[in-house]
């Protein structure tokens, strides 16, 4: 087994311990103490529980497709039929609650944090005396506790607040904290995951995270938390520590083992993962149908599967393709390097029809050998070098002290020169945003970047009559729609424990 796969693949064995829990209720059983005990023996034991956790990271890049690029200005998500999931979200509906998608997001967030605390819990100097492994366990564990809150308040808003293990009737007394106090774990867990955390990993190691990982994700928490707050209980809380993200970001770019990618196709590239543009991604590896990503087959569409010759072997299928909008589409400049290898623009079927809608292409490559459409080895990229340069002249640009608009200016042309652009002076807020859309388009980041820089109803409000040609989404977005609605299943579990964000 490839090493620096490992976390991604032990999950499956480590699911037969029992440490999923049941996600009709509040995603809180822990192992018993009974068997917690005779399960964390010595470091090995904690090494495969760690194991776990990093497993919750599995459906990121799904979850990302179907709340963050869907829901943005990314992807027309009308499916013909109408009762596709990802339908009533790309169509701002207020009845969400019921939705699968939803659900997920909330228990397997959940599941990650119930996993992170009982390793917390029992993380012990007597079962692993080695000081540096015990450190690596609990930063690793810290980092991914954080980054699963933070996708929840990213999401949800206010959630429960749970850093220990409890029982499940303690969960059913736990309401849900405010955002103030769910970022002040997140904050906590991050520190002190730098402090822990190696810079870097052997070979056998490779991919899991490093505290280089966990400044680069708490410069995101503070752009996150210096966002606009809508008057609501969402992500952004006015927190003005733009200057605090601008110091961890230049401390990534300046001495971390990060340099810049010549060729964009190349940073996604089946045989150039963990490249020098990575900081932390999600790994993913084929030849056993369930340890390798969805995402390229849940992008595409059964039609393009079946003009490829023999590599990749179809299941039946009728779902649908989820259109990339022509408005991302028609913003990219002639020449634009990132366009071919983001974007399947057309094709013709096996029955001779053409297909003028594109999809998101970019973790797709048709020569690689899978079981089924199901099943690809590509690792999924949650924050590149990139994406914290650009972070940086964000940062900048809302007012950090210690940057200047050549900095922006630079970063920005740096990433237009790698596309095959012209470069540009003083740029705006905007002109970065429209950058950083097509730069990360299918990765997950456009909605975020919206809510956080306070543009998400201005860009969707101008959107949405434009691209709807089914009629379906509303013509204007309801501000409570910056977050999403608790699941139903969750306010039923004990009454009047939680509310229902407003608007749903």
């Amino acid at each position: 087994m490839n090493m620096m796969k490992k976390y991604s693949v032990v999950i499956y064995s480590f699911l037969a311990l029992s440490l999923l829990a049941c996600e009709d209720k509040l995603d809180q059983f822990p192992l018993s103490d009974a068997s917690a005990a005779n399960f964390y023996r010595n470091a090995a034991d904690f090494e495969q529980a760690v194991n776990g956790v990093y497993g919750q990271l599995r459906p990121v890049p799904e979850r990302y497709y179907d709340l963050s690029e869907t829901r943005s200005d990314n992807v027309y998500g009308s499916s013909t039929t109408g009762v596709r999931p990802w339908d009533p979200v790309n169509d701002f509906v207020n009845t969400l609650e019921n939705n699968e998608l939803i659900a997920e997001a909330w228990n397997n967030n959940f599941n990650g944090i119930m996993r992170a605390n009982t390793v917390l819990d029992r993380l012990d100097p007597g079962l692993v005396p080695e000081e540096a492994i015990r450190n690596r366990f609990e930063g690793e564990t810290r980092f991914l506790r954080a980054f699963y809150y933070f996708d929840l308040v990213r999401w949800f808003g206010r959630v429960p607040l749970y850093d220990r293990v409890v029982t499940p009737t303690e969960a059913l007394e736990i309401p849900r904290s405010s955002v103030q106090e769910v970022y002040d774990l997140i904050l906590s867990d991050l520190n002190r995951a730098i402090e822990l955390l190696p810079p870097t990993y052997n070979a056998a190691n490779k991919g899991r995270v490093t505290s280089w990982a966990a400044k680069a994700l708490l410069a995101r928490v503070h752009l996150t938390r210096s966002g606009h707050t809508y008057g609501i209980d969402g992500p952004g809380v006015a927190a003005n520590e733009y200057s605090q993200a601008l110091t961890l970001l230049n401390d990534v770019i300046d001495n971390g083992p990060f340099s810049w990618v010549n060729s964009y196709a190349s940073i996604f590239s089946y045989n150039n993962e963990n490249n020098p543009d990575i900081v932390f991604d999600v790994q993913f590896q084929s030849g056993q149908i369930g340890i390798g990503t969805t995402l390229p087959g849940y992008m595409g569409t059964p039609a393009y599967f079946n003009t490829l010759s023999g590599n990749i072997a179809l299941p039946q299928s009728s779902v649908e393709m989820r259109e990339v909008s022509k408005n991302l589409i028609n913003s990219y400049e002639a020449n634009d390097a990132r366009l071919a290898v983001t974007v399947q623009r057309s094709f013709t079927d096996p029955n001779g029809f053409v297909e003028t809608r594109g999809f998101y292409r970019k973790f797709l490559d048709e020569t690689a050998t899978i079981l089924d459409r199901f099943d690809w080895p590509i690792n999924f990229p949650l924050i590149r070098l990139t994406d914290v340069m650009m972070m940086k002249a964000e940062a900048i640009l809302q007012g950090a002290s210690g940057g200047s608009q050549q900095e922006v200016d630079n970063i920005v042309n740096m990433v237009r020169t790698r596309a095959g652009l012209t470069p540009l002076a003083n740029v705006t807020l905007d002109v970065l945003l429209d950058e950083r859309r097509r730069e990360f388009a299918g990765e997950g980041l456009r909605w975020h970047d919206l809510v956080r820089t306070g543009k998400v109803k201005e860009v969707m409000d101008a959107w949405l009559p434009t691209e709807d040609e089914l009629n379906r989404m509303q013509e204007s977005m309801n501000i409570n729609f910056v977050i999403y609605p608790i699941p139903f299943t969750q306010l039923t579990v004990k009454e009047g424990l939680y509310q229902q964000n407003p608007g749903y």
